[in-house]
């Protein structure tokens, strides 16, 4: 459940029980081991969690299924302390700092079947060389630092993943290389605030070993749009605030590095922004935006948004409309803001009621999908280049990929183009997607 860093924490979950000999399965009543890799978020993230242990009580009943539960809400004191009042029946509840325990927490679980609590309230450290069960075989997903140090008032994530920590260049280097051998083609870098890489290290005169010339987010990707093999970089999620001019210009240059440019908005109104901590205002933003326009061939955004954060006036929410139509984001991930215990924003006064939520939403969605539809017909008559990935879900017969700027295109395709980067010409669009030819 939850974000891209945790199905990267999931795919090092799978590799540690595969090296263990078990295998997966898509069928719960076979799982001798079912376990969750929990979000926290927003609210129906621990819903859905809560609903799963309901429905799969039954299995440790009936075969003893070991239940293991971990990730960010296990960061949470509240949460484990539902869990044991209201689902005893759990084996295992790890934390983020402690996800390479998990082979031997299961160990101990299988020789004495005591329940095991294995959660560090202080920040962990970079594990390297865990094994990792990719899912995909095109496209790899990288963490380059764990952590965020901006404490935004709405977000958890601070709380439960820890300060910002980088890992070594080295490392990452040597991870997408070995990617590349492997003949993945696309690779997506991973942080809390991607684009602070190595900042906090530089600040406080931490020694780091310097590879390759890496001693930025700049200069990182800079060397991994040297690295033979990989076609296209891209990363999530950067922080509008870390938007150092030598980002830009290492974006503008490496020619792998994708120009849709994943930068999030949260509000468009400056009051909300500065009581959200997101240190910048709505005309910094845009100013932020027209330079990239001017200085990145092609670049285009794509933002998140939260409708409906404490004190929100309408008048807030029409800054925020305002921005959407001016910056004209290819995507936009909407949220109706979700309280979370423990943070700033959860005490807040001024807690906007739900159907004005609502509306907002809707309103904003209409915008949203309106443009969408202007921003693809755009698309219709042009070659792009697209990396096919596999098979349509809704069509066996179709081919689909992705454009540069993340577009869904579907074709009509032999499988053996599948990894390969062709020029599609676009013919037609249909809000979530566009179809193309060879």
């Amino acid at each position: 459940m939850g974000c891209q860093l945790n199905e990267n924490d999931s795919e090092k979950l799978s590799g540690m029980m595969e090296e263990m000999n078990y295998t997966k399965t898509q069928n719960l009543a076979e799982a001798d081991l079912i376990v969750f890799n929990t979000c926290c978020v927003r609210e129906n993230a621990e819903d859905r969690l809560f609903g799963k242990l309901g429905e799969v009580k039954k299995y440790k009943e009936e075969k003893g299924s070991i239940i293991a539960i971990g990730g960010c809400m296990m960061q949470e004191k509240h949460i484990v302390e539902k869990l044991k009042q209201s689902y005893p029946f759990f084996d295992i509840v790890f934390g983020t700092h402690t996800l390479h325990n998990f082979p031997s927490d299961l160990y101990k679980i299988l020789e004495n079947r005591k329940r095991i609590e294995d959660i560090l309230d202080i920040d962990g450290e970079i594990i390297e060389g865990l094994p990792i069960k990719r899912e995909d075989t095109i496209k790899a997903s990288v963490t380059i630092m764990n952590g965020c140090n901006n404490f935004c008032s709405y977000c958890i994530v601070p709380y439960v993943r820890g300060r910002e920590r980088s890992r070594l260049p080295k490392d990452i280097l040597e991870e997408i290389t070995n990617l590349a051998k492997q003949g993945y083609k696309e690779i997506m870098l991973l942080g809390q605030n991607v684009n602070s890489y190595l900042r906090v290290e530089r600040e406080n005169k931490v020694c780091f070993e310097e590879y390759k010339g890496v001693n930025s987010f700049a200069t990182l990707l800079r060397a991994i749009n040297e690295i033979e093999g990989i076609e296209r970089i891209r990363f999530i999620s950067p922080h509008p605030k870390d938007f150092t001019d030598d980002v830009i210009e290492a974006i503008a240059d490496c020619e792998k590095v994708c120009k849709l440019i994943h930068l999030p908005l949260q509000s468009g109104s400056s009051n909300v922004l500065k009581v959200m901590n997101r240190k910048y205002t709505k005309e910094q933003y845009l100013n932020l935006v027209e330079k990239m326009k001017k200085q990145i061939a092609q670049v285009t955004f794509s933002t998140d948004i939260i409708v409906g954060f404490p004190g929100e006036t309408q008048e807030d929410f029409e800054d925020t409309l305002d921005v959407v139509e001016k910056v004209g984001f290819e995507q936009v991930y909407m949220f109706i803001y979700s309280r979370r215990v423990g943070t700033p924003g959860d005490k807040m006064e001024h807690q906007i009621p739900e159907e004005i939520k609502h509306e907002r939403f809707n309103k904003l969605k209409q915008l949203v999908e309106k443009q969408i539809e202007i921003t693809n017909q755009k698309y219709v008559g042009t070659i792009q280049k697209v990396l096919i990935e596999g098979k349509s879900k809704n069509n066996e017969t179709m081919l689909t990929g992705r454009t540069d700027s993340n577009k869904v295109v579907v074709i009509e395709a032999q499988e053996e183009l599948i990894g390969k980067v062709l020029p599609i010409e676009i013919v037609s669009e249909h809000m979530w997607y566009l179809k193309g030819v060879i």
